[in-house]
């Protein structure tokens, strides 16, 4: 099956980051997301030392899950992601992904891999950070079934895309990857379609989107250059 056949059959999946809203109303904030037409809610988890920022752990999660209607997208930036796995699968992680460069090679990765699943979680993916090759995780990509590639280096919202690592996205469709290539990290308007185009079905935004004026169109728009680019590239 040719890339552009295999990212055809995945939706487009806008997934709105929760680092950037408003932490004081956070189950209104997960409501507007949902009522404006979000697939799925961004969570991003950061330990101080994986990243150097700390945010928010199982409880919160357990709480986001508790007012949630659309599946929740945990991001485990942090340095023990098996310690931790079944607290967040039993907090209502939906996809829980970790990253590759915590894990030593591939076998680390694999045993991380099938501690997210007896954890009991959907769906299991691995991240890379914008400066590892995306071969790390070519031994892994038949037992995941997404690949985070990070367009700006992880821990703080706001950030610049990154447009080098877009290849990255484009070899894991061209290696025959059909599941889901998630890319975070600087995306609007702009970025957004390029990414649609190399290959990416799943697109995190934060500030682009919950610093809109109307979150829906802003999504509605995401969703409509997307499917222009994929359409274009196939």
């Amino acid at each position: 099956m040719g890339a552009s056949q295999e990212t055809a059959v995945l939706p487009i999946t806008i997934a709105p980051s929760l680092l950037s809203c408003d932490f004081a109303h956070l189950a209104d904030e997960v409501a507007r997301v949902e009522a404006a037409g979000g697939d799925w809610h961004h969570v991003d988890v950061m330990d101080g030392h994986f990243v150097p920022n700390l945010t928010l752990g199982p409880p919160v999660v357990r709480r986001i899950r508790a007012v949630a209607r659309k599946p929740l997208d945990v991001h485990l930036m942090i340095e023990e992601p098996r310690k931790y796995a079944r607290a967040f699968a039993e907090a209502g992680a939906h996809v829980l992904t970790f990253h590759a460069e915590v894990c030593a090679g591939a076998a680390e990765m694999r045993a991380t891999i099938q501690c997210f699943r007896e954890a009991g979680v959907h769906a299991v993916g691995v991240a890379l950070n914008p400066d590892t090759p995306v071969e790390r995780v070519a031994d892994v990509l038949d037992e995941v079934e997404l690949v985070l590639v990070m367009s700006v280096f992880p821990g703080f919202g706001g950030q610049s895309f990154m447009s080098e690592v877009l290849p990255k996205t484009a070899w894991l469709r061209s290696q025959g990857f059909a599941g889901h290539v998630e890319m975070d990290g600087g995306l609007n308007r702009e970025t957004l379609p390029l990414c649609a185009a190399a290959g990416a079905n799943v697109l995190v935004a934060g500030s682009a989107l919950f610093g809109a004026p109307d979150m829906a169109a802003e999504i509605e728009r995401f969703r409509q250059a997307a499917r222009a680019a994929r359409g274009a590239r196939a």
